[in-house]
């Protein structure tokens, strides 16, 4: 790869939990035999660390716009159909190296690893206390983990840079990627870490990481690997802390203040009106004429995934299937015009009817409780094959929903319950964290999806992972590698 320049001047910081001014802090000028050398130091080094991982436009990986994981993820499986740009090339999996959307993920967030890297090195050198380093580095930690993992699952093993190169950045270092072991190891360790040191769930911060959020991370990584026994071992550890429960309002988890009041919500990204973490989901997905206030109308879903909902499941409330526009046409299904011809709006949240701005102060879901109980259920299933506690998991899941309890013998096979797991994960978790494309792509139909909705022509087997770009490759100077079917 090139040279790994740290970068690090006009880091703005990210809120603790609530909306605060943004500042700048210019590393370049931070001498580190001094820095830091108080807790207010070491809180703004955390906040750089949670910086990226917000929701943001220009520099958020957690954005709900098209510059987001979820957006395009989701644009991928059969949740939603994108009729033009980006999201169409999502939409048929047509991506290639050349297609920025898909490799600026890459591009834009490698560095902040080595960022993170950097700073726990900072932490660790300062003079504050072993109390409060072992708290700040657990942080970093936990937002290295989530940020290497996110990469990880959307191009495969990456660039780590080792300190001393960080540490070099004038020295000309050209590194390979790791192996998918190495790759797998690196996470997990700074998982494993952030777990002992975070606070308990009960103790922390809204909108901070906690230990259950490293673990749920940590089960994401696991079930990438089927490594099931610690998927297993990971969702009781979870369910142990006995905090967690099932909200028995979905719909609810999105209004204004749902995540927050929410004890299933693992960690949500809390967002304002002024941007400091932006939730644009309204915008992307509501066309001009929704009243009252609509939006770009960029993305829709597909009436493929709509019809695969059971006619009383409540978790396709928000799939908004009929609505009377301010031209006063009622669009649906027999009617839909351009605005829900390839499916229904994929509304999720709330509308915030009253925001005042394109943007909303609906928080940026990303972790759930219920994403424990579905994992346990499938690490069950894939150890022991599917048996009534596995089933007992997923009817807890359905019953929230509205749903009867399925019946274990309709589902006695490995192959029928997991099955059964990914239609359940597809209308639990759609058009929230984006990662039904994941697993999608651990059941092996990934592809298969794509061809039956979307009737693509132009994806197949190497698109489970996206395209590095070629700046990145030519760098390399033969040592980074770009993924199969991409030369």
């Amino acid at each position: 790869m090139k040279r790994y320049i740290l970068i690090t001047a006009s880091i703005a910081l990210l809120l603790s939990s609530c909306t605060k001014d943004l500042k700048s802090i210019d590393y370049s000028d931070i001498n580190p035999a001094i820095f830091p050398k108080t807790a207010s130091d070491l809180d703004a080094m955390v906040n750089a660390a949670y910086y990226p991982l917000r929701g943001a436009y220009s520099n958020g990986i957690f954005s709900t716009s098209e510059k987001g994981v979820m957006f395009l993820s989701d644009a991928t499986t059969e949740i939603l159909y994108g009729p033009y740009g980006d999201q169409y090339t999502a939409t048929l999996q047509s991506y290639l190296p050349k297609d920025a959307a898909f490799t600026h993920y890459y591009d834009d967030y490698y560095n902040k690893i080595s960022m993170m890297t950097n700073t726990i090195d900072l932490i660790q050198k300062s003079t504050v206390s072993d109390d409060l380093k072992k708290k700040a580095i657990a942080q970093v930690r936990c937002a290295r983990g989530l940020l290497a993992y996110t990469l990880f699952d959307l191009y495969g093993p990456i660039v780590i840079a080792p300190l001393d190169v960080i540490q070099n950045p004038l020295k000309e270092a050209t590194l390979p990627r790791l192996s998918n072991q190495q790759m797998v190891d690196y996470i997990k360790a700074d998982l494993v870490a952030a777990a002992a040191d975070l606070p308990a769930p009960a103790d922390a911060e809204y909108g901070r990481f906690n230990k259950a959020l490293a673990k749920m991370i940590q089960i994401r990584l696991d079930l990438h690997e089927k490594n099931w026994s610690e998927v297993l071992t990971l969702c009781n550890d979870i369910i142990g802390y006995g905090y967690y429960s099932i909200d028995p309002n979905y719909v609810g988890m999105w209004d204004l203040e749902g995540a927050k009041n929410s004890k299933e919500v693992i960690w949500a990204i809390p967002c304002d009106y002024a941007g400091t973490s932006e939730n644009q989901w309204q915008l992307m997905v509501l066309p001009a004429v929704y009243a009252p206030k609509g939006g770009f109308g960029t993305i829709q879903s597909t009436w493929y995934f709509y019809d695969s909902f059971e006619a009383n499941d409540k978790r396709k409330t928000m799939l908004i299937s009929e609505f009377t526009g301010t031209d006063g046409i009622t669009y649906n299904r027999a009617n839909p015009g351009t605005l829900i011809n390839y499916g229904p709006i994929p509304l999720k949240i709330n509308p915030d009817a009253a925001r005042t701005t394109g943007l909303t102060t609906v928080d940026i879901i990303m972790y759930r409780y219920a994403d424990v109980l579905l994992s346990k259920a499938e690490a069950i299933a894939n150890l022991s094959g599917p048996n009534q506690e596995a089933m007992d998991l997923v009817t807890t899941i359905r019953k929230r929903a509205g749903l009867d309890p399925k019946p274990l013998a309709n589902y006695s096979t490995l192959s029928q319950f997991n099955d059964l797991i990914l239609l359940e994960r597809s209308h639990e978790f759609w058009c929230e964290n984006g990662q039904y494309r994941a697993d999608l792509i651990r059941m092996g139909k990934f592809i298969s999806r794509c061809q039956e909705v979307k009737h693509s022509t132009l994806t197949a087997p190497y698109k489970v992972l996206y395209p590095f770009s070629q700046a990145r490759v030519a760098e390399g100077k033969g040592k980074f590698l770009q993924n199969p079917g991409y030369n």
